[in-house]
């Protein structure tokens, strides 16, 4: 396959800007969808406090195809990016066309699936006879969007696979702005647009990702040419299939396990009041933000190491986690500098209640001092994905939520309060990150057998 345009081999060169090439675009267009959905939610916030809370009804059942879509993402990526490395033109085009039929099937379900459990969901999350209809006219086209969030995600997978962070960067930032200048046109109406409220936010979202959407397989199938249909390749769907979701199942199952010990957690620190809850959101959030980077830097180690994994090039994923190790180091240690003098005045700045301030300033005094193991742990299990072995990563992931995480924030909360959360919270990343670094360098150890020293060299 002649390389295109935008397609960067990652096989040969250095390592460490290969890397940081990787994650810069993808921490652009990170930063592009959160302030989406915070002006998204400005937005539908000016309509009402009703309409707000039917919005926020919405959050698990969006957060549940987030993760679909994700884990088929995670999927596709890995085995892309094994086959980039390797050269294999013809079996990443037909991954890459199976995947995008799999991508489709997938959203139709959500939507069926989706249309029919409207009011059972929704009445077990809690919603009521004043909010249930504000959801009806939402969730009734969000659905439809179902196929057209899956898809881009798929078509900008096989792109960040390829070496090419940019494209899908340059996508999603197109398509947060283009929402946030289509929202208030469609919910508050616009010279002859009709006001629409919240069917128009449901609007504005939907025709973003599908004019997103087009535009990844555009580039696919006209730029990059990875689109190909051929009746020789059909009998192959089942085995593109089970090699996408081989990585993607475990990655949806950890997506998935997230929300609920979140859940947990803030059900854990609503004992202490709902003043707590409130400090807690506001370090969550901050949180949130602060780990973007690493976030983008787990990101960027999936293709590394996949491109170079497929090469049989194991010294290469090695230096790329160790890099990628040294990283999350020195990030994690700065912010949680930065965090320590400055969380009393960010906490502040959200609120003047006393004890949420103390609250957030307690949870920022604290966890982000464990925010390099955390980074650490995201990496390892990026590369365990990247690689096809995707149960470690899995495993690392539950033992710090469901392992680590709730269990010890309850037991803690009896003996030191409210601090015994957050403890909780700092022994689960500490735990995780340990595990994932002597985990992955178990895992590499046999590629090494003739060269022993090839784990401890520096990058």
């Amino acid at each position: 396959m002649k390389p295109t345009r935008m397609r960067m081999n990652m096989t040969e060169g250095p390592i460490g800007p290969a890397i940081v090439s990787l994650m810069i675009p993808m921490m652009v267009g990170m930063v592009a969808l959160v302030s989406y959905n915070i002006a998204d939610t400005w937005f539908i916030g000016q309509l009402g406090t009703l309409e707000l809370a039917a919005v926020s009804f919405t959050f698990p059942v969006a957060f549940i195809v987030n993760a679909l879509s994700m884990g088929l993402g995670v999927g596709t990526s890995s085995v892309a990016s094994r086959l980039f490395g390797a050269n294999e033109t013809g079996t990443i085009q037909r991954i890459t066309t199976h995947a995008a039929l799999l991508a489709v099937m997938v959203g139709i379900a959500v939507l069926i699936l989706g249309l029919l459990t409207i009011d059972p969901v929704f009445l077990m999350l809690g919603a009521d006879e004043t909010t249930l209809p504000l959801i009806h006219r939402y969730m009734s086209i969000y659905y439809f969007g179902g196929v057209f969030l899956i898809v881009p995600m798929i078509g900008n997978s096989v792109l960040r696979a390829s070496g090419d962070a940019k494209t899908p960067s340059l996508l999603m930032t197109l398509g947060a702005v283009l929402n946030v200048i289509l929202d208030p046109i469609l919910i508050f109406g616009w010279g002859p647009i009709p006001r629409m409220e919240l069917e128009g936010a449901a609007i504005s979202t939907v025709a973003c990702n599908a004019l997103v959407g087009a535009l990844s397989v555009g580039v696919i199938y006209f730029r990059d040419q990875l689109f190909r249909f051929k009746m020789k390749d059909w009998p192959m769907l089942l085995d593109s299939w089970r090699r996408i979701l081989h990585v993607g199942i475990p990655s949806m199952a950890s997506s998935l396990v997230a929300p609920v010990t979140t859940a947990f957690i803030t059900w854990q620190v609503s004992q202490f009041g709902q003043e707590s809850v409130a400090g807690f959101g506001v370090a969550s959030r901050i949180e949130g933000l602060s780990l973007m980077a690493l976030m983008a830097l787990g990101a960027a180690v999936t293709p590394f190491s996949g491109q170079n994994y497929g090469a049989k090039k194991y010294d290469r994923v090695m230096s790329g986690a160790r890099f990628a190790w040294r990283w999350c180091t020195f990030y994690g240690l700065t912010v949680a500098i930065i965090l320590f003098a400055s969380s009393k005045y960010i906490a502040l700045f959200f609120t003047d209640n006393a004890t949420a301030v103390g609250t957030a300033t307690m949870h920022l005094s604290m966890v982000p001092w464990s925010y390099a193991f955390l980074g650490i742990s995201m990496v390892c299990v990026s590369a365990f994905n990247a690689i096809g072995k995707p149960t470690p990563g899995m495993l690392i992931s539950m033992t710090r939520t469901i392992g680590v995480y709730a269990p010890l924030a309850f037991v803690l909360a009896w003996f030191f309060g409210l601090r015994g959360v957050f403890l909780a919270a700092f022994c689960a990343n500490i735990v995780t990150g340990l595990l994932g670094y002597f985990w992955f360098k178990l895992a590499m150890k046999p590629y090494f057998q003739s060269q022993p020293d090839i784990l401890e060299k520096p990058a």
